[in-house]
C-alpha cells in the first residue's frame, strides 16, 4: 500500500510515522523547505490534558464582543472581510451551550489522555531528546471568582481520569519556586501532575528522523495544487513537481486542509486562530521556571526549553495573517517580567506567530472521507502538540483497517 501525505507539520510527520511502523510506503509532501515550519514551529510546548476544555463555553461570545472594543484582551475578534470566519464564529456560538461545552470538553480529555500515553510511548521507544518536562502544569487564577468557577468546572475533566488538584499561592509556590513572588498576585492555582512540557518542532524533527530511517520519502519545496479524482476516489495530487499517485492519501496540512479541500466539494469547518510567541534565552538557571503552565487571567502560557523560556499568549480571529511586529507582544512581555523579572534576558526577544487549525467545537477531524482513498486528520486547534501522536495513530489504524482504541465519536467528518 502506497500513502501519500499532504503536510510535514508535527500532525502529518507522526501520521507517516505510524504508517511507516506498519509496513506502509509513505510519501510526505511539504511545501515548506523542512518539517515544523509553521504551526508546530514555536507553539506553546504544553502536553495539556489539564486544559482540554473546550473553548467554546458559555462565557465566549461575550468575551469576544468585548474584544471588538477593549484592544487588551486575549481573545480578540478582528472584523476582516471574510465571510468564511463569520460563518465559522455562527457554528461555534451555537456550541457555547453548557451541554455541548460539557460534551466537548469530554471528548478532548479523553483524546488527550490517549494521545499523551502515545507520546511516552513513542518517546520511550524511539529515545527522544526533545526538552520534556514532566513535572506537571499549573493553572494560575488571579481572582477568586475565576478560581471557584475552574474549582466548579474541573469536575468534567476529572470525570475522564485528568488528575487535577487545588493549590493556594502558598502551595504555588512550593511547586514552583521560580513563582514565589509572583504568587503575591494570585488567588491560588489548579495543577495537573501528570501534564508535561517539550519543544514541539524539536520532536517533530526527532521524529522526522525516525521516518527517514524507515524509508519514508520527504518531497519538501512542493506545493500540492489540485486533486485529481476519478468516480469517488482521488487518483493522484498535482503538484509543483508533477502528479504524485497513491493507494490512499491524508490531509494533514493544518490550517491549510480546509483550503485545499474545497477544491474536492468539502467545506470543512476549520477555520485560523492566530497565537503569538516569544523565546528568550534564560540568564539565571535558578530562577527560571522547570514547571510550565498557564496565567488563566491573560492566557499566558510559559514552558521552559533548555536554556530559554517561552512566553506565548492571545487567541486573535483575524484570518490567515501571519504577520506581526514588537508591539503584539508587549503584554505577553510584561507579564512575563512580572513573573520572572531576573530568570530571562528580556533584551533578546525571538517573535513568531502562527495559527491554529480550529474547529467551532473544538474536536479534530479524523479519518474517511466520502472519498474512499481520503483520510483527513486535521483540526487540532490549541492542542496539536498533545493531540499529536493520538490522532495520528487512529488515523493510521482506520488506513490499515485496525479499529481505533478509542472511540470516535464527535471526531470524524462534519
Amino acid at each position: 500500500m502506497r500513502i501519500a501525505i499532504l503536510g510535514g507539520g508535527i500532525v502529518g510527520v507522526t501520521t507517516a510515522y505510524f504508517l511507516a511502523k506498519a509496513g506502509v510506503q509513505v510519501t510526505v509532501i511539504e511545501r515548506n523547505p523542512g518539517v515544523a515550519m509553521q504551526t508546530s514551529f514555536a507553539n506553546a510546548g504544553l502536553i495539556s490534558p489539564g486544559h482540554s476544555y473546550t473553548w467554546a463555553s458559555p462565557q465566549a461570545p461575550a468575551i469576544l464582543a468585548k474584544s471588538l472594543f477593549y484592544k487588551d484582551q486575549a481573545l480578540k475578534l478582528k472584523l476582516v472581510p471574510d465571510w468564511r470566519m463569520y460563518a465559522w464564529c455562527l457554528k461555534f456560538i451555537q456550541n457555547c451551550t453548557a451541554a455541548k461545552a460539557r460534551t466537548n470538553t469530554s471528548r478532548k480529555a479523553r483524546l488527550s489522555l490517549y494521545s499523551q500515553s502515545i507520546i511516552q510511548e513513542v518517546t520511550g521507544r524511539e529515545k527522544l531528546e526533545y526538552d520534556r518536562v514532566s513535572k506537571g502544569l499549573l493553572y494560575l487564577h488571579r481572582e477568586d471568582t475565576s478560581l471557584q468557577r475552574a474549582i466548579r468546572n474541573m469536575g468534567v475533566l476529572e470525570d475522564n481520569g485528568v488528575p487535577l488538584r487545588v493549590l493556594s499561592p502558598a502551595e504555588v509556590g512550593q511547586y514552583e519556586p521560580a513563582l514565589t513572588d509572583y504568587t503575591k498576585h494570585i488567588s491560588g492555582a489548579l495543577y495537573c501532575p501528570s501534564d508535561e512540557s517539550g519543544d514541539a518542532r524539536v520532536f517533530t524533527k526527532a521524529m522526522y528522523e525516525c521516518c527517514v530511517a524507515m524509508g519514508v520519502r520527504f518531497m519538501f519545496d512542493t506545493v500540492a495544487t489540485n486533486a485529481s479524482v476519478e468516480g469517488d476516489r482521488i487518483k493522484f495530487i498535482q503538484t509543483c513537481k508533477g502528479p504524485i499517485d497513491a493507494d490512499r492519501f491524508v490531509f494533514a496540512m493544518g490550517c491549510d486542509t480546509s483550503r485545499f479541500a474545497r477544491k474536492l466539494g468539502y467545506r470543512l469547518p476549520i477555520y485560523p486562530v492566530k497565537g503569538y510567541s516569544v523565546t528568550f534565552p534564560i540568564l539565571d538557571p535558578e530562577r527560571a521556571p522547570d514547571v510550565g503552565g498557564l496565567d488563566e487571567h491573560h492566557l499566558i502560557a510559559w514552558a521552559r526549553f533548555g536554556s530559554t523560556l517561552r512566553v506565548t499568549g492571545t487567541a486573535e480571529f483575524a484570518g490567515y495573517d501571519t504577520t506581526h511586529k514588537p508591539s503584539d507582544f508587549s503584554h505577553m512581555i510584561d507579564v512575563a517580567k512580572l513573573m520572572f523579572p531576573d530568570a530571562i534576558d528580556f533584551t533578546r526577544p525571538s517573535y513568531w506567530a502562527g495559527l491554529r487549525p480550529m474547529t467551532p467545537d473544538g474536536t479534530p477531524i479524523l479519518g474517511p472521507s466520502r472519498h474512499k482513498n481520503l483520510f483527513f486528520n486535521a483540526g487540532h486547534g490549541h492542542l496539536g502538540w498533545t493531540w499529536s501522536c493520538g490522532t495520528a495513530r487512529i488515523v493510521s489504524d482506520l488506513i490499515i483497517g485496525k479499529t481505533p482504541e478509542v472511540s470516535l465519536d464527535g471526531l470524524t467528518l462534519r
